[in-house]
């Protein structure tokens, strides 16, 4: 028996498995702040049931990260403090992300998440933390969905130029 053929969580990280999970940490925190930035920004109410299930879904993942990070005795990335509340009447006009805009700006973040989570669940050889970045996984492609429904259907959604033959 191999130093990895036993126990997955008894098993070292690779160096590689400590800077994905570390840099999504990281990223995913910044994400939560993003998020709440552009909550105070957003004034249509679906985009905001959306926009604050995607930060409880953040803060749910880095809760999973930093388990598994302190488990491994690896450091954690600082945590940005969060974002302030306001009202979207308060912030100037010519200064206020638009809806359209802010839709965008999450479901890109949620697209570069899918693709993060991805990079960490090929390199991973520990089955655990394959499976950790797997859920994430699935969990973003039904935010996704959500989102792509919600720009759909209020008419934010700006396709390329379509193909028709």
């Amino acid at each position: 028996m191999g130093i990895l053929s036993g126990n997955p969580k008894t098993e070292p990280m690779h160096y590689g498995e400590v800077f994905g999970a570390w840099t999504y940490l990281s990223t995913a925190k910044a994400a939560v702040a993003a998020k709440q930035t552009m909550l105070n920004h957003a004034g249509d109410r679906d985009l905001q049931r959306i926009i604050e299930d995607a930060i409880q879904l953040g803060e749910k993942e880095i809760s999973q990260v930093e388990e598994l990070l302190r488990e491994n005795q690896i450091g954690l990335p600082p945590t940005p403090p969060s974002r302030p509340v306001a009202k979207v009447d308060e912030i100037p006009v010519g200064a206020r992300f638009q809806d359209i805009e802010v839709c965008s700006s999450i479901q890109m973040g949620n697209a570069a998440g899918l693709i993060a989570c991805s990079q960490i669940i090929g390199q991973s050889i520990r089955e655990d933390v394959a499976l950790l970045f797997a859920q994430f996984h699935s969990e973003k492609i039904a935010l996704g969905a959500r989102i792509l429904e919600l720009s759909k259907e209020k008419g934010w959604l700006v396709p390329p130029p379509l193909h028709q033959y």
